[in-house]
């Protein structure tokens, strides 16, 4: 199967840096996730970051739809998935994709060709809507619990 997607066309030195670059950015985003202690109410763990607390939070007392992202985060890579899908669904399913993405984007840009699989926009456009579906779900399930 991979042989089959080596001799696929290759990909240009612009959609090469393209690739690293998001690969990289993913591999980022796990490292300092993993530096983190995830906070036990199951939001905030950003602050860690120097960043500031949900406004969203602070103005009305509820959570927003990405409120427990960053400490879903934490606890996916610690290998904490029933915490990391209590903090947040769709963060836990994003880091998830991250993890599977950053391998594969990665080594798709070394070698030039799209490896496994050649993504079409419409599959990028399917799984974010996916993603959005679940987050705005899986909000108003923390909301109303």
């Amino acid at each position: 199967m991979v042989y089959a997607a080596m001799k696929s066309e290759s990909l240009t030195a612009v959609a090469r840096v393209i690739l690293a670059a998001i690969g990289l950015s993913g591999l980022v985003l796990c490292a300092a996730a993993c530096n983190l202690e995830p906070d036990p109410r199951g939001f905030g763990t950003h602050e860690q970051l120097g960043l500031t607390p949900c406004s969203f939070y602070q103005w009305t007392g509820r959570t927003c739809p990405s409120c427990g992202a960053t400490t879903a985060w934490a606890h996916v890579l610690r290998g904490d998935m029933a915490e990391g899908l209590s903090a947040n669904l769709a963060a836990t399913l994003l880091c998830l994709a991250t993890l599977i993405a950053v391998p594969w984007l990665l080594l798709s840009a070394c070698f030039g060709r799209w490896l496994w699989w050649k993504p079409r926009e419409w599959d990028v456009l399917l799984a974010g809507s996916a993603l959005l579906v679940v987050a705005i779900l899986d909000w108003l399930r923390r909301i109303l619990s």
